[in-house]
């Protein structure tokens, strides 16, 4: 009774907030009247009956509610600003244990030459180039100018390009140069080029997100990832595709293509980063993943992709799709560029309140066969393509001394939280579907974002929450899995672990394990605890050495 009488108090309160935020709203406008038959109606779309009794005493409070979130909508909401609620993927009583608080070691490339060919040059590893860097057989400004060079030449081909930053390369290479012949080293990346995804925002620069409605648009500021990659010593060089609003392959500018076969596209949504990198034109590249947007590309064009633990990068300055399973990671030739990425962007950042600052102790002389090392039986017993490469994987592990323990995933419907990242991408892209520029859209397929938005609409919050609790509870046995083994190995993208893992915040690393019989790459993919990419990335990095698929060239690159 107390909280019904302060309902028409909470509807002035939005009035005033949507009338100071919003003149052109029109908190006065006519909508259809609730009736018996719109309950009638709505009640059986949520799987419930109510009397008539029930329906006339509710009439009213569903009314206000109506006149409340009708209000609400005057009031401005940029993508960037994420509700009140914060996820954390850490169960209670579970502490992260990322390891011990000491810096990450780097493998010795040892001698490198420079290659006779520069167009060779985007097949080296970070690790590589620095050695040429330093050693003076190479400058920054001249990798820089071949990065863009290439990208120019092959960005059509591919369809992976969205603009070149020749100015701001021009600038950070220069710099690059004249710092490293001062004597002031920035670290493993300084010198070193690389694309964004074109959803993190760049000043001075368009950030597209893909998709047509925003073509034009430029964000006044630098999303956390560029700045830190910068004061690292990167040189941004391109701002790369991805499918429209994060999904899929396919952006206004057309479909980006795999490098290893044009007539396929290279998986999504990070795709312009996973294509580049694996033709070279990119020593590496910052990609996102929310379901699959790392992993998925990556498998496809046989690179390395990194999808950290949620919190571990922070998303400030990228655009949101889902607050609660928006994630930061590098795409790049191996686990170890990887983690020389990680190393540069990861850490707590004011902009961001889910990104915490933990250690990250990565040593390549790691012991394999010291490790607990898990497998999802049940999802290497599954009928995919690829089945026999990953199988082969298993093996390869076991000849390098991994005694690998059968797991498997919880037993907990998760397939039916997707609706979760539905919700909170149709909040993301609410004026967006209420304004009809949805329609610029060019995928409007049933299982494209125009057609999720409006759908996601009809999820009610209730079900929204109910469906949080499900996934608290995966997170706890997923908790109790990972207390069994240090890391697991697992089918890229068949079976759950993908959609299971992204809703639990675990770090993966898919990394190449082999062709198929068409010559297409095949990845799969290493699981690890939370906050324990250190771990994790150096036994993918053990594998990519023992299994000897890393620096394959596409052909015709």
């Amino acid at each position: 009774m107390f909280v019904r009488s302060l309902v028409p108090l909470s509807i002035l309160l939005c009035f005033v907030l949507a009338a100071i935020a919003s003149d052109a709203f029109d908190p006065g406008a006519d909508r259809p009247a609730v009736t018996d038959t719109t309950l009638v109606e709505a009640a059986k779309l949520l799987d419930l009956e109510f009397t008539s009794r029930e329906r006339a005493q509710m009439r009213e409070m569903v009314d206000d509610q109506t006149d409340a979130w009708r209000l609400l909508r005057g009031v401005d909401l940029p993508n960037d600003l994420a509700p009140a609620l914060i996820f954390d993927p850490t169960p209670p009583g579970c502490e992260p244990d990322p390891g011990p608080a000491r810096p990450a070691v780097w493998s010795d490339p040892g001698e490198v030459l420079r290659p006779d060919d520069d167009d060779a040059l985007g097949f080296l590893t970070i690790g590589e180039l620095g050695v040429l860097l330093r050693s003076g057989h190479l400058t920054a400004v001249e990798l820089a100018q071949t990065a863009l060079d290439r990208l120019r030449t092959f960005g059509p081909r591919l369809e992976c390009v969205v603009s070149l930053t020749e100015d701001i390369a021009a600038e950070q290479a220069a710099r690059a140069d004249a710092e490293l012949a001062a004597g002031l080293d920035r670290g493993p990346l300084h010198g070193i080029p690389y694309g964004l995804k074109d959803l993190f925002a760049v000043k001075g620069t368009r950030t597209t997100w893909g998709a047509a409605p925003y073509r034009d648009q430029k964000i006044d500021g630098t999303a956390t990832v560029a700045a830190r990659l910068e004061e690292a010593g990167a040189v941004l060089v391109a701002k790369l595709s991805l499918g429209a609003l994060a999904w899929g392959d396919v952006w206004y500018g057309g479909r980006t293509r795999n490098p290893w076969n044009l007539e396929k596209g290279s998986s999504g949504s990070s795709a312009g980063p996973a294509a580049a990198v694996a033709a070279g034109l990119v020593p590496f590249a910052m990609g996102t993943e929310t379901w699959g947007s790392i992993v998925s590309p990556s498998d496809r064009c046989g690179v390395v992709g990194l999808r950290p633990s949620f919190g571990r990068v922070s998303r400030a300055g990228a655009m949101a799709l889902s607050w609660s399973m928006d994630k930061v990671g590098p795409l790049a030739r191996t686990a170890e560029d990887c983690a020389v990425v990680l190393d540069a962007v990861r850490g707590a950042d004011p902009r961001d309140r889910t990104a915490r600052d933990l250690p990250f102790p990565y040593d390549p002389g790691i012991d394999v066969a010291r490790l607990r090392i898990g497998y999802l039986v049940d999802e290497f017993e599954l009928e995919y393509e690829g089945r026999d490469l990953d199988l082969a994987a298993l093996d390869v592990l076991r000849e390098m001394g991994a005694d690998l323990t059968p797991v498997t995933l919880p037993d907990l419907p998760a397939n039916c939280l997707e609706f979760i990242l539905n919700a909170e991408a149709a909040a993301a892209f609410d004026r967006l579907t209420r304004s009809g520029s949805d329609d610029e859209m060019v995928r409007q397929i049933d299982w494209a974002w125009p057609n999720v938005f409006r759908a996601s609409r009809f999820l009610p919050a209730v079900e929204y929450i109910q469906a949080n609790r499900v996934r608290a509870l995966l997170m706890q046995r997923m908790a109790a899995l990972m207390s069994q083994v240090d890391l697991y190995v697992c089918p890229a993208t068949a079976g759950h672990n993908l959609l299971v893992t992204n809703l639990t915040g675990h770090p993966s690393v898919a990394v190449p394990a082999g062709f198929t019989e068409e010559g297409m790459p095949h990845g799969i993919t290493f699981v690890g605890r939370l906050y324990g990419e250190a771990v994790m990335l150096a036994v993918a990095e053990a594998y990519q050495r023992a299994a000897g698929f890393a620096g394959r060239r596409p052909p015709g690159f």
